[in-house]
């Protein structure tokens, strides 16, 4: 037989072959995520800082209403709309006809400050032109 099916060379003891010790193989080595996990310290400098942004909550909604009474000229009401809540004429007048006729009616919808706004100016635009007009603010 040749040299692949020597029977000397295939049973000889291989000099590199050692003793099996009884001790546990090495821990896997994590990474800085996973050692951050278990609490164990890592390495300097290596540490991510997040920030995370608080949620924002959007602002309460505040309903303008004008508030119909039988003295406030049906113009002047028009007038109004269109002066403070930048309304056409087409769309103040539709707006006039249903405070004339339900009593009252929405200008529009808007944030706190921006509805006290509005209502505080037409209060005292129809003040200072002797009308008894109410204008108030909902909650939506």
């Amino acid at each position: 037989m040749g040299p692949a099916g020597d029977d000397r060379t295939m049973n000889r003891p291989t000099e590199s072959k050692k003793a099996v010790r009884d001790e546990p193989p090495p821990a896997p080595r994590l990474a800085d995520d996973d050692r951050k996990r278990r609490g164990e310290p890592g390495q300097p400098g290596n540490a991510v800082v997040t920030k995370t942004r608080p949620q924002t909550k959007r602002p309460n909604m505040y309903r303008v209403l004008l508030l119909n009474d039988d003295y406030t000229p049906m113009e002047f009401v028009v007038h109004v709309l269109e002066r403070f809540f930048n309304k056409d004429r087409e769309s103040a007048t539709r707006i006039m006809l249903h405070v004339h006729q339900n009593g009252i009616g929405e200008c529009g919808i808007f944030t706190y400050e921006v509805a006290e706004t509005k209502v505080t100016q037409v209060m005292d635009f129809a003040r200072k032109h002797q009308h008894p007009l109410q204008c108030v603010m909902e909650k939506k």
